[in-house]
């Protein structure tokens, strides 16, 4: 990817105008690991959020629990390199192409849909990693 196509690119922030927030500020975001496809989790943006993801270049989301910005990785280390944002064609959805360090979920494991729908119950398709292989 140029420079010139990077997120980091995105000097005058007029392009976040074409958003469809909602009535809280907020936008669903799904981040998608950039060279497998693999989905890897969804969380929520608001204005400030995205502007920083596209300013700096890592997955900066909004967290309507704690009411704060919080970079992807932060604490854990498991950052989410941005190599493309995309809007969907409604403009009420983005997509984040992403370089994923480490796992995605909190609970340790790759991504977050770990839950799949069968028989009318939800049953775990990936196994919760054990603690002591994470050196936790």
């Amino acid at each position: 990817m140029s420079e010139a196509d990077s997120p980091r690119a995105a000097a005058d922030e007029s392009w976040l105008d074409r958003v469809q927030w909602d009535d809280r500020g907020l936008v669903v975001a799904v981040a998608q690991e950039a060279h497998s496809g693999e989905i890897l989790m969804q969380a929520y943006m608001n204005r400030d959020a995205l502007a920083a993801t596209a300013r700096e270049g890592f997955a900066t989301y909004w967290s309507r629990s704690r009411a704060k910005l919080w970079r992807k990785g932060e604490s854990s280390g498991h950052l989410q390199a941005v190599e493309e944002i995309r809007l969907d064609c409604d403009n009420d959805a983005v997509l984040l192409r992403v370089r994923q360090e480490g796992p995605a979920c909190h609970t340790g494991r790759r991504n977050c849909f770990f839950q799949r729908l069968e028989g009318g119950a939800w049953v775990e398709a990936a196994p919760a990693p054990d603690c002591t292989e994470m050196g936790e």
